[in-house]
C-alpha cells in the first residue's frame, strides 16, 4: 500500500509529487495525457506570449499618445509560431523536470476508483493511505456546435495551434479567458466579434469599474453584450453565424469560433460514486473550502479539479500543503492560506485582490469604498494609459483594507502590492505612513486609500 497516490500531473499534482518525494519514497503519481500542465501547454503561458505580441502591436499603432509619429508596416505572420516557439519551451522545461523523476513512481493512464483506498488504472489495482486528486479541468463545449463545424470550432486548447492568425474570430463568453484572448487577436488586426450572454466583462464585480471596463473595451472591440448566436452553420469559407440584435436578424461570417464558455472539471472520469453512492453529483461534492478533504475520506482535491479560483499560484501551494494532511492524516490543517489574488491581463488590466465588491455587499459587511480615476494620474497621463481607475475597500470598524479591485494599466503589479498589504492585516493609516514614490502609477493607490480614510475620519 503506497502512502500518497497523486492523481494528476498538471500544476497541482507536479507540486504535490516534489513536495512528497522529500519525505517518502513509496509513492505513485498517475496521469492522462501530457506531462506538463495546463499553465504551460494552453494556458497562462501561451496566452501571455500572445497578449504580449498585441500589446506591442498596439502601442506601436498608438505611439500618438506619447508625441511620435509612427509610419509602421507590421508582419504578424510569425505570431503564431512565436506563442507555439515559446510555449514548448516552457513544456519543455516541465517535461525536463518530470522526466528525471523515478519511472517507478509514474504511471500513464486513466484513474477509476474501485473504493475509498483502492483505484484503477490500466488493468491494474493500487492502494493508498491516501489520495491527493489533481485532475484538472477542460473547457466546456456545444456538442451540436462541434459537430457542424468539426475544426472550425476551437476552444482555448486549440487556439494556439492554429498555423497562422486568423482574419476573422467569433468569440462566445465575456469572462477572463474569452476577453484575453478575443482583446488580443482583435488588437493583432483580426477582426473579432464577441458574443457575451450578461453584460459583463472580465471578472470585476464592482459596478463602476464593471461599467468603465465595458465601455473601455468596447471601443475597440465589437462586443455584442446579452447577445448569442440562434444558429451556426458551418460553410466552405469559414462558420456562418445567425443572431438577432434590436430584434433585427443579423448575419456574420468568421473563420473560426472560439468557444470560451468556462471550464468543467475532470473529476467525472474518477468514478467517485465507488467512494461514496451519494457522490454522483459533482457540483454538491463534500470537499472543505479549507482543507479540501472530500468527506471524511483521506482524500484531497486540489487545484482546478475543484475550485472558484482556478489559478496556477493557488493550485501549486495546494498540491504541496496536501501532501502533509496526507501524512499526518486525520490530523490536518488549512490549505487555503493566500489571500485572493486575481489579474485579468486584459488591456487595461484588471485585478481583483482579498475581499471583491459583490462578496463585502453580500455579508453585509461594513466598509467605505475609496476611489480613484487615472484619467488625471501624473504617471498614467506620463506613459499614455491614463484610463481606467481603482477602487479599494476598508473596514469601518478595524480601518483594515478588506480588498481592491482596479481596471488600469499595471494592475498586476498594484495588486501585488495589495494583496501582501492586505495579508499583514494593516490599517489604513499603516499603509499610508508607507513610502510612495513620485512619480509612479502606486501613486494612484493613495489617492484611493486617502480618499477611504476622509470617509472613514468624517
Amino acid at each position: 500500500m503506497y502512502d500518497i497516490i497523486i492523481i494528476g500531473a498538471g500544476t497541482a499534482g507536479i507540486s504535490a509529487y516534489k513536495e512528497a518525494i522529500r519525505y517518502t519514497q513509496n509513492i505513485l503519481i498517475i496521469n492522462k495525457g501530457p506531462w506538463d500542465t495546463t499553465c504551460a501547454r494552453v494556458g497562462c503561458m501561451p496566452s501571455k506570449v500572445l497578449i504580449s505580441s498585441a500589446n506591442r502591436m498596439y502601442d506601436i499603432q498608438h505611439a500618438d499618445s506619447v508625441a511620435l509619429k509612427v509610419k509602421s508596416e507590421i508582419d504578424t505572420s510569425n505570431v503564431m509560431q512565436h506563442v507555439r516557439n515559446l510555449r514548448d519551451l516552457f513544456t519543455r522545461a516541465t517535461l525536463k523536470d518530470v522526466d528525471s523523476w523515478n519511472s517507478a513512481h509514474k504511471i500513464s493512464g486513466e484513474v477509476k476508483f474501485i473504493n475509498n483506498n483502492t483505484i484503477e488504472v490500466n488493468g491494474q489495482q493500487h492502494q493508498a493511505k491516501s489520495f491527493i486528486i489533481a485532475v484538472g479541468s477542460t473547457p466546456n463545449i456545444e456538442p451540436t456546435w462541434k459537430t457542424e463545424l468539426g475544426d472550425k470550432f476551437i476552444t482555448s486548447d486549440q487556439v494556439f495551434e492554429l498555423k497562422n492568425l486568423p482574419k476573422s474570430l467569433a468569440v462566445i463568453g465575456s469572462g477572463v479567458i474569452a476577453i484575453e484572448l478575443a482583446q488580443a487577436f482583435n488588437q493583432l488586426g483580426v477582426k473579432t466579434t464577441v458574443f457575451a450572454r450578461s453584460k459583463k466583462v472580465g471578472a470585476l464585480t464592482s459596478p463602476v469599474l464593471q461599467n468603465l471596463a465595458q465601455d473601455e473595451i468596447s471601443k475597440d472591440l465589437n462586443i455584442k453584450f446579452g447577445i448569442l448566436p440562434d444558429q451556426i452553420k458551418n460553410t466552405v469559407s469559414g462558420v456562418k453565424i445567425n443572431f438577432t440584435e434590436n430584434d433585427t436578424p443579423q448575419t456574420i461570417e468568421v473563420e473560426y469560433l472560439l468557444s470560451a464558455i468556462g471550464r468543467t472539471s475532470n473529476l467525472n472520469t474518477l468514478e467517485l460514486t465507488h467512494i461514496d453512492s451519494t457522490y454522483s453529483n459533482l457540483k454538491n461534492l463534500p470537499i472543505d473550502k479549507q482543507t479540501k478533504q472530500l468527506g471524511e475520506h483521506p482524500i484531497f482535491i486540489v487545484g482546478d479539479a475543484f475550485t472558484t479560483t482556478p489559478l496556477q499560484h493557488e493550485a501549486a501551494i495546494e498540491g504541496k500543503l496536501a501532501v502533509h494532511n496526507c501524512l499526518k492524516f486525520p490530523n490536518i490543517d488549512n490549505i487555503k492560506l493566500f489571500t485572493p489574488l486575481g489579474i485579468v491581463f486584459s488591456s487595461p488590466e484588471m485585478a481583483i485582490v482579498g475581499e471583491n465588491y459583490s462578496s463585502l455587499t453580500s455579508q453585509k459587511v461594513d466598509f467605505v469604498t475609496g476611489f480613484v480615476s487615472f484619467e488625471k494620474q501624473g504617471r498614467a497621463i506620463v506613459l499614455g494609459k491614463n484610463i481606467g481607475a481603482a477602487e479599494v475597500y476598508v473596514d469601518r470598524k478595524t480601518r483594515r483594507l478588506l480588498g481592491a479591485e482596479l481596471f488600469v494599466e499595471s494592475a498586476e503589479h498594484m495588486a501585488h502590492l495589495l494583496s501582501w498589504v492586505i495579508s499583514e492585516e494593516l490599517t489604513i493609516d499603516q499603509i499610508l505612513e508607507k513610502p510612495f514614490y513620485h512619480p509612479t502609477l502606486e501613486e494612484g493607490l493613495r489617492t484611493a486609500l486617502k480618499h477611504a480614510r476622509r470617509q472613514l475620519n468624517s
